[in-house]
């Protein structure tokens, strides 16, 4: 789960409080319905004027804009902050008819400003509100209306199209075209706060490739943007999320604003981090961290890794959105990192944040960040999962993975993933296999798909630590699901659980390795391997490779039933579509030589087929062609156990070899750069000379 923050993003303005004018209106039907009915009723103003002036209505029609100041406002009040009121009212039809009264070219700027703010909070927060608003127009109308000579219709244009721009079915701003470029700069350059906010709201929505980055960039926004940061706490929020959206995951990007004015920008942000506003510090962040992922180079300082720690767990004690969002950060900024980790173990991370776990509710979005990060915490260090094996954590994770709400589930099986990376863990206490392993196999039946993948990761991993009890798992009646995953029409789930299948299978007993095989069987097998993502395929192979690893019944029953298994490895290595297929099935193919004549001899007529044309080169050759130095190891693996030991048997195969141009190409790797490949070119040959003639030399 990524770490977001929008610097826009905030709660619509409240209500104001009724006017006398107000209480007369509800006295003429403040119902949703009467109301809905009212605004249609008033229609476009009499003798309105032409331009968008606001130029006064005439005597006549002045009640009935009155009356329709009156609805707009009512309506407004009704829905701001109510998403049932929204869905009421959007199920009524009104949108269009408050849009209608932005369209209007001689409305009154209190119409305009009644309308405006409707509309923003019909976009806020509801899709279908949104969606409506987008539909009628509104975004048109109300851009047209950030030149209005009133300034109070600017203000709420601006914020009505900040929040229509917070919603991800806004449209987006291509800023490579030159006159949307130019729209964004005016209103980055307005005097206006509103209107500068609503720039750096747009540029944060659209800005989403690395061209329009640089475009950006190049036209000095980000320069701009940090000028802004004396302004309104709102202003200023908005800036340093619209920094962060320009120079995220682009090198070039983050290197300029980092080098620019002598790293005037960088040190302007790193200023925030000690800002008395918590959302604030929390954006600064965001922003510090997106630099450190682009650009390395600039973010080398380890006093400010650590300080950045230290806030964010700070940051998590916040009331809200600030502090849900805070462990969600620090979970970016130590993820996959070592150095940092460790930092975070010096800060006491995982005790502030258990601590923080065990005294609120598993109900709360806050409980599900934190279980990322201590996820993240864990996932390297073994003093970080020593330390959150408390009992009282064990037993909190232990009833997340139970919890009604999916996310708690999907967090909960993170932790564990990472946990189970500990042999330590898994062999006692309170998180022992015995605990875990009924609940996790519970979540492969769970109803959410997202759930079933987080308990198939944890699963994962306990399968490869669990190798001396691996029987209190293989008799659980995991196997069986797993089987059934296999075949799920989510490529995800395939992979997960055949993965699993491949760390079950890794080292296992003869007997059990017979059990695994039965429930999944060689026809199920032979589909997996030629599954259409290469991902399954890869695992699959892996698998098979567990399976014929050391024992000889496995390579036997692999190469019968007619070959189903071995035509599906041929099929895969002459079509080559993955580097990884390619390494996984030389492997099996390694395995499978190194047994009895019969396995050498299906092995051989993989590598070099019998065909009456015998046109194509065998896919061999091109293996050991290869960059990657892994697949020619495997393949040279193979070579080997296709021609030990010494016997008639093996001088045949060899002559097939060379006849296939096999052997002339290992030859040609007598000086490999890669030592491991160097020495099996040369244990080949020397058991070529020791199986032949000295012609192969």
């Amino acid at each position: 789960m990524p770490a977001t923050a929008s610097g826009g993003a905030r709660p619509e303005e409240a209500a104001v409080t009724p006017s006398a004018s107000a209480s007369v209106a509800s006295c003429m039907g403040t119902r949703p319905e009467e109301l809905t009915a009212r605004l249609a009723a008033t229609g476009p103003a009499p003798g309105a004027g032409c331009g968008g002036s606001g130029a006064g209505v005439g005597a006549g029609g002045a009640e009935a804009e009155h009356e329709r100041v009156r609805a707009l406002r009512e309506i407004k009040n009704q829905i701001i902050g109510n998403r049932t009121k929204k869905l009421l009212y959007l199920r009524l039809g009104a949108v269009p008819a408050v849009v209608a009264a932005l369209a209007e070219a001689g409305a009154s700027p209190a119409a305009l400003v009644q309308a405006a703010a409707a509309v923003g909070s019909f976009a806020c927060g509801v899709d279908d509100g949104a969606r409506a608003v987008l539909a009628a127009g509104a975004v048109g109308h109300l851009t047209r209306l950030l030149t209005h000579p009133d300034e109070k219709v600017v203000d709420a244009s601006a914020r009505a199209l900040r929040m229509i721009y917070q919603s991800r079915l806004a449209p987006k701003f291509d800023v490579n075209n030159g006159k949307n470029m130019d729209f964004v700069l005016s209103l980055l350059n307005s005097e206006n706060e509103n209107v500068t906010e609503l720039a750096a709201t747009i540029i944060s929505h659209s800005c989403e490739n690395s061209s329009e980055q640089l475009s950006l960039c190049s036209a000095g926004v980000p320069q701009k943007l940090v000028s802004l940061f004396g302004g309104s706490m709102n202003l200023r929020d908005a800036c340093l999320d619209s920094v962060t959206a320009v120079i995220r995951n682009n090198r070039e990007a983050a290197s300029r604003f980092a080098s620019t004015d002598r790293g005037k920008g960088f040190h302007s942000v790193l200023g925030l981090i000690h800002d008395r506003s918590p959302r604030t510090r929390l954006l600064a962040c965001l922003c510090l961290i997106a630099l450190g992922d682009a650009s390395p180079c600039h973010f080398q300082d380890k006093q400010i890794k650590t300080k950045l720690i230290t806030v964010l767990l700070e940051l998590v004690e916040e009331p809200g959105d600030v502090g849900d969002e805070a462990p969600l950060a620090l979970t970016t900024l130590i993820k996959d990192s070592l150095e940092l980790q460790k930092q975070a173990l010096t800060t006491n991370a995982v005790e502030k944040l258990s601590n923080h776990l065990l005294a609120n509710s598993l109900e709360t979005r806050r409980a599900v960040t934190i279980l990322l990060a201590l996820s993240e915490l864990c996932s390297k260090l073994e003093e970080s999962r020593s330390q959150l094996m408390s009992v009282e954590v064990s037993t909190l994770i232990l009833e997340a993975l139970k919890h009604d709400w999916a996310d708690i589930r999907i967090a909960a099986c993170s932790c564990l993933k990472n946990i189970s990376r500990s042999p330590k863990v898994l062999s006692g206490g309170r998180l022992s296999c015995d605990t875990v392993i009924g609940p996790l196999i519970q979540l492969l039946y769970d109803s959410s798909t997202s759930v079933q993948v987080a308990a198939l990761g944890a699963i994962c991993n306990i399968a490869v630590n669990l190798t001396p009890r691996k029987s209190l798992l293989l008799h659980s009646g995991v196997v069986s699901q797993l089987v059934h995953l296999s075949k799920s029409m989510d490529p995800t789930l395939r992979l997960k659980s055949v993965w699993a299948l491949r760390n079950l299978m890794f080292l296992l007993c003869p007997k059990d390795k017979d059990f695994i095989i039965k429930e999944l069987t060689l026809s199920t097998l032979s589909s997996l391997i030629c599954d259409s993502e290469h991902f399954v395929q890869e695992q699959t192979l892996a698998l098979v490779h567990n399976l014929v690893d050391g024992y000889v019944d496995s390579a036997n029953y692999v190469i019968g039933e007619d070959g189903m298994v071995t035509d599906a490895i041929s099929r895969q290595l002459n079509n080559a579509s993955s580097l990884g297929v390619c390494i996984q099935g030389m492997f099996v193919l390694a395995n499978i030589a190194a047994g009895n004549e019969s396995n050498k001899e299906a092995v051989m007529n993989i590598l070099l087929p019998h065909r009456a044309d015998n046109i194509k080169p065998s896919f061999v050759v091109n293996f050991l062609q290869s960059k990657d130095k892994q697949l020619r190891v495997a393949t040279l693996w193979c070579l080997l156990n296709l021609i030990y030991p010494k016997c008639e048997a093996s001088s045949g195969r060899i002559v097939r070899l060379q006849n296939a141009g096999v052997i002339l190409q290992v030859k040609s790797m007598i000086n490999d750069p890669c030592l491991d490949c160097k020495l099996r070119v040369r244990m080949v040959l020397e058991h070529c000379v020791d199986n032949a003639d000295d012609c192969f030399m």
